[in-house]
């Protein structure tokens, strides 16, 4: 076994995540916290059900003193064409959070089935969860 490659895979695991794992996660009610690195037109556009919009311009400590850091904060934005997901997250871990990044952010959580809210959202697999 190649112990490198080895080690590249659970560290993917350890910072990445995905549609279906995050689905369940909320289903189960984990500690987790679904964030929209987006800006707030977009967020409003369209958004994970539950999802807080924090844009990645505005973090810092001051508009992060309030959030619970013993939860796991989720980060996306549009898909694997933005970046907005990893500067959240990036932000978020200088801060003291847990993260991982959603792989295929909002485009692959539609293709994945699951329902969007907002002014252009789409039905789909809705979220059951107390978020």
């Amino acid at each position: 076994m190649n112990t490198d490659q080895l080690n590249h895979y659970k560290s993917k695991l350890a910072f990445e995540t995905d549609s279906w794992d995050v689905y369940e996660a909320l289903s189960r009610n984990d500690p987790v916290v679904v964030v929209d690195g987006r800006s707030a037109e977009a967020f409003a556009r369209e958004h994970i059900p539950g999802a807080m919009n924090l844009p990645h311009r505005e973090i810092d400590a001051a508009s992060t003193e309030t959030l619970d850091r013993s939860k796991l904060y989720v980060c996306y934005c549009d898909g694997i064409g933005c970046n907005a997901s990893t500067k959240t997250a990036l932000k978020l871990l200088t801060l003291g959070f847990q993260v991982r990044e959603l792989l295929g952010g909002l485009d692959w959580w539609k293709r994945d089935g699951y329902a969007t809210e907002g002014t252009l959202q789409q039905a789909g697999t809705a979220v059951t969860c107390g978020c």
